[in-house]
């Protein structure tokens, strides 16, 4: 162990928040956001603090290092202490200028998206020792050796490289890691992680949480870990702190809580979580329902060595993203696609709604061959073919209300004069996706995750589809949200009873609504199956390492799990 990198000379709290409020002031008044919260993070031990969005989790995190708006009234108290002891700060009274010495030196932050978190414009080596430099002195040789030592340190391969190379050169997985190695360079006593694997793979997911897991046995790190994925918990969380509405409401070891919880939010939030092998029933249930002769029916979708290959630019190679897959959505049937992120799972989601050209092979979608297809011909077809987004979002026009966002459809398409005219069907489909008529008139900002979601489905339902393609349409909701969108979509999938290609990276979500399963792994089809047979009893290696990567809701099982996944890997 290098001596940039010091186990903790104190077995005291690094974090102790006592009775800490904090209040935002909005146009429509005061906004109580956390109420009398009191928690205490020791050395090397991981705190994952869980509930639902606005629950008042990301605020409790980000008020350890100050990082709460103007607009923003704190009470109480929340004390650092050092890494080895020598002293202590409360961040509620020590001045703004100060401020920047506590961040990154005792307590430092791993945000949700590490996108958005590095700069594009510069090396990650230079953001790396940016730190270093602002809480130290450095000769330029020792913060290059410092930022190359904790790049190798959390898994970059050839840091001496790629110390050297930008944001946009790395993958997701890559850039997390890197956003974990500005955070570990100061070696500092608490490590703040939102969300910190919210939007990755479940292989990649596994990775960085076998990476914080070091930060905390190797450096002996602290960590807050905020997160809505209770698998997460299961796997790396010490304690657990369920917050509500603003209020810490349980706090227990992980063991204890996942056991036998007390609070029956904490047993509501534990319920909603979806565990594989829930969907056998129903999978059953929806074969049985099935008329006589379903199975010789046309299939909506037909692919057969279907190829899609994307031209290389700047003198680079074509890159063949899905090669030689072939598949069939039969009337009524829900396929679920898995596979992690480069796969050809939304490639092959795009070509199938005409948004992405199909290089060889053949690719049928409502009757109509994709390859070659002119846009004149293919645009009847289109109205047939709803499109579930995975962020809502960005997908929603900010500009427009809710309304007419499902209204426009049907303004496109011809089936109605204008917003004012659709508004009628345009109610009808927010109560089917179970959202009051008044929401028509919010604007997109206006609305939680979960209810932007349903907004979403519900103008993608809006021309009555005979087929619906969901790209990752409950990656970025809370679970107890996500239950609710997945039952409503369910719900609606039997009554309508509209063909879909469920595209997602989360095993137990897919299994849950799928009718079968099929597997890509670098642009092929490697296993297909009902649920019962591909999670049940999985075949190809990496549909193996794939079951082993996903976190499950029980310390116990998680921990062979994660055995099980290191053999694996």
């Amino acid at each position: 162990m290098s001596e940039q990198f010091t186990k903790p000379a104190t077995t005291d709290p690094v974090v102790r928040i006592e009775d800490l409020s904090v209040t935002f002031a909005t146009d429509a008044g005061r906004v109580v956001a956390v109420q009398d919260v009191s928690l205490q993070v020791a050395a090397g031990e991981v705190l994952a603090i869980v509930g639902e969005s606005g629950s008042g989790k990301t605020v409790t995190a980000r008020s350890i290092l100050g990082l709460l708006p103007e607009t923003a009234t704190t009470r109480g108290a929340i004390l650092l202490t050092r890494k080895d002891g020598s002293s202590s700060a409360d961040v509620v009274t020590v001045k703004r200028s100060e401020l920047g010495e506590v961040r990154g030196r005792d307590a430092a932050m791993v945000f949700q998206e590490p996108s958005t978190a590095l700069n594009p414009v510069f090396p990650v080596g230079w953001q790396i020792i940016e730190g270093l430099r602002a809480h130290g002195r450095y000769t330029r040789a020792e913060a290059r050796a410092k930022a190359v030592d904790v790049l190798r340190r959390v898994g970059i391969p050839e840091p001496e490289k790629r110390i050297d190379s930008y944001p946009h050169q790395f993958s997701g997985g890559q850039k997390q890691r890197i956003v974990i190695a500005q955070a570990l360079v100061l070696d500092p006593g608490v490590i703040i992680a939102d969300e910190p694997t919210t939007a990755l793979d479940v292989t990649v997911q596994a990775e960085i949480l076998d990476l914080l897991r070091r930060c905390r046995d190797e450096f002996g790190t602290a960590i807050v870990l905020i997160t809505h994925n209770m698998g997460v918990v299961a796997d790396l969380a010490d304690r657990v702190a369920v917050m509500y509405q603003g209020q810490l409401v349980e706090q227990a070891d992980v063991r204890t809580l996942f056991a036998n919880p007390r609070d029956e939010y904490t047993k509501q939030l534990l319920g909603s979580v979806p565990r594989l092998g829930q969907g056998v029933a129903r999978t059953r249930e929806r074969a049985a329902a099935r008329p006589a002769g379903w199975t010789t029916a046309t299939p909506v979708v037909e692919a057969r060595d279907l190829r899609i290959v994307y031209p290389g630019r700047l003198r680079k190679p074509d890159f063949t993203a899905v090669d030689g897959v072939s598949f069939a959505i039969r009337p009524g049937e829900v396929l679920g696609l898995v596979g992690e992120s480069g796969s050809g799972k939304t490639t092959i989601g795009r070509a199938i709604a005409g948004l992405t050209k199909v290089t060889g092979g053949s690719l049928s979608v409502l009757g109509t061959e994709m390859n070659g297809v002119k846009e004149r011909r293919f645009r009847p077809v289109r109205e047939r073919i709803g499109f579930v987004f995975q962020d809502p979002a960005s997908s929603f026009n900010p500009l427009l209300t809710i309304a007419q966002a499902v209204a426009e459809p049907l303004v496109v398409h011809g089936r109605a004069k204008d917003a004012h005219a659709a508004r009628g069907r345009v109610d009808e489909l927010l109560e089917a996706v179970q959202l009051p008529r008044s929401f028509g008139d919010r604007f997109p900002h206006e609305l939680s995750g979960g209810q932007r979601q349903r907004a979403s489905l519900a103008r993608a339902l809006a021309l009555g589809p005979e087929l619906l393609i969901a790209d990752e349409p409950t990656s970025a909701l809370d679970v107890s949200v996500q239950a609710r969108v997945l039952e409503l979509f369910d719900e609606l999938q039997r009554e309508l009873g509209f063909a879909c290609l469920f595209i997602s990276h989360d095993l137990a979500v897919v299994d849950l609504l799928a009718d079968r399963i099929a597997v890509l792994y670098r642009g092929q089809l490697v296993e297909e199956g009902t649920g019962e047979q591909v999670l049940g009893a999985p075949q190809h290696p990496y549909t193996q390492r794939l079951l082993a990567s996903l976190p499950v809701p029980d310390p116990d099982e998680q921990a062979a799990r994660r055995a099980s996944w290191h053999q694996l890997a």
